[in-house]
């Protein structure tokens, strides 16, 4: 890549020693589990992953941190300022995954970290992370049905992506594929003469009782690919004597790699927050008079094996919660808690109490993607566990991908021009979904593109609100609400005028729609 020239950065990126990870889902998620193992063992760490949620500082994190904005924006224009320098007509400035992904390069070798974990941002042959010549070791995550418009419409075409990141006779690891991807996977192994290991998912009863900070069964699968990539950096860097002085066993996980995978946190991944401005009159404790409860529940799902792992996260979460509402309970806001572990914590000086729940989902997604499966999916998935969905909002994402963003950047309030034909897209969906037939023409008589600004009644989202519908076939079940901030407000005043409910909202269909929710909910 000609940028790394102009930078000065090709001859040092060997010293980056870096894992590079691709996949469907779970990339993001196994490479922040590799950086806490390494972490813990005592590395300095670099690790770039995507897309950020709320702050662009978020996909550079050192040693577990997001870099600070003075080191941000030092290295960020002294990469614009030298490669803007350059441009020219046959050498444009880089787009932006391209210039970010340059930029973390910049970053960690400024920063001198012993291990980069690299993210890839799509597929893997054609993806900007892949000008990494002489990665230590490679790992490849679930592959699925994902950005078929760009790396084909088979398991078969997307697994050769994937598997474009792979080097000659660089070690690699996978996890359990499906015969089509897996096949694919093999080849590409053999053609490289790459040494592959196929990981199986890790059993709990290594943890030593402890648990993960990231929830859901599909953990276990990056997890154990974690374990795998962590172990093979160690060994071929020579740092694996300093960990574990015994040969490696799967039934014995060294207690620094336990560590790192129990402390593991990646925001908007199978993340439970509880709305703490509910509380602003009574901050210490939670009961029926602070007002009733808002708990976001928030995972950025977006293909259909991610919303399926997703639907089963959130039915357990939902269990979990029941049994813990069983006894005395106190609050922990979102500044207070953990990023993805619990929010509850029990207390002596109340006592039990008993709310009525209703399950909301607030959702968007990409227009590139296929609400008819992954609603769907959602629904069905969820329906096994005995989880309905009382109601569903949809809205539009504040969040604008082109643009650099940071947890300080400004709101938009203008509703002006929004153009909404995609949610109500969505909502058409929802309601076959639950009606079983077409309800446009119900649809485009009560909730009008042109009616913006209109809000549902509070009481929209409790009349006849149990076992997942309506109780007759002329209520709509969902409804578009222009903007993501209005939709918490009106969400929030719900709460307020109903104190004996719980509303649990799952955030999904957009990593970009959990960020704008998380960003909202931190102010």
């Amino acid at each position: 890549m000609i940028s790394l020239q102009i930078l000065g950065l090709e001859e040092d990126m060997n010293s980056l020693n870096i894992i590079h990870v691709a996949g469907t889902k779970g990339k993001g998620s196994t490479c922040i589990f590799c950086e806490a193992i390494l972490r813990e063992c005592g590395i300095r760490t670099g690790v770039f992953t995507s897309p950020h949620l709320i702050d662009v500082r978020e996909r550079f994190r050192i040693d577990g941190i997001n870099i600070s904005e003075d080191k941000f924006l030092q290295y960020f224009w002294d990469c614009w300022n030298q490669l803007e320098e350059k441009a020219t007509e046959q050498l444009p400035m880089p787009p932006l995954f391209m210039f970010l992904t340059i930029l973390s390069f910049k970053i960690f070798i400024s920063e001198q970290v012993d291990a980069a974990i690299i993210e890839v941002g799509l597929g893997g042959t054609e993806d900007s992370t892949n000008v990494i010549k002489e990665p230590t070791v490679c790992g490849i995550t679930s592959l699925g049905m994902d950005h078929t418009e760009i790396l084909g419409d088979t398991l078969g075409q997307i697994a050769s992506h994937k598997a474009g990141i792979f080097k000659p006779k660089v070690p690699a690891f996978t996890v359990p594929q499906l015969p089509e991807a897996m096949d694919v996977i093999l080849e590409r192994a053999k053609e490289l003469m790459v040494p592959l290991e196929v990981t199986e998912p890790l059993d709990c009863k290594q943890m030593k009782g402890l648990k993960f900070c990231l929830s859901g069964d599909h953990q276990l699968y990056n997890a154990a690919l974690a374990v795998s990539l962590s172990r093979c950096w160690l060994q071929r860097t020579g740092n694996w004597e300093k960990v574990c002085q015994n040969d490696f066993q799967d039934s014995n996980l060294p207690d620094e790699f336990i560590r790192g995978l129990s402390t593991a946190n990646f925001s908007g991944r199978s993340q439970i927050v509880c709305d703490s401005s509910l509380y602003s009159d009574c901050p210490e404790i939670m009961s029926e008079n602070c007002g009733g409860e808002l708990i976001f529940y928030l995972d950025g799902a977006h293909s259909p094996e991610s919303m399926e792992a997703c639907a089963k996260w959130f039915s357990n979460a939902l269990k979990g919660y029941k049994n813990a509402s069983q006894t005395s309970i106190g609050v922990v806001n979102a500044e207070e808690s953990s990023e993805n572990g619990p929010f509850l914590h029990e207390s002596k000086t109340l006592g039990t109490f008993e709310k009525s729940c209703r399950q909301i989902l607030l959702f968007n997604c990409l227009d590139v993607r296929n609400p008819k499966i992954l609603l769907p999916q959602l629904v069905n998935e969820c329906a096994l566990s005995g989880i309905h969905f009382s109601r569903a909002l949809f809205v539009p994402s504040m969040s604008k991908y082109t643009k650099v963003t940071s947890g300080a950047s400004v709101i938009p309030s203008d509703l002006s021009g929004i153009d909404l034909s995609w949610q109500f897209n969505l909502q058409r969906i929802w309601e076959k979904i639950m009606h079983g037939k077409e309800m446009t023409p119900l649809l485009d008589k009560d909730f009008k593109i042109e009616s913006k600004l209109m809000l549902p009644p509070h009481e929209f989202l409790y009349d006849n609100a149990s076992k997942g519908g309506p109780s007759h076939n002329d209520f709509p079940c969902s409804a578009v609400i222009p903007s993501l901030p209005l939709t918490i407000k009106w969400l929030r005043d719900c709460v307020k005028e109903h104190p004996s409910t719980r509303l649990q909202v799952l955030v999904t269909g957009s990593l970009h729609l959990v960020g704008d929710v998380l960003k909202l909910l931190k102010r």
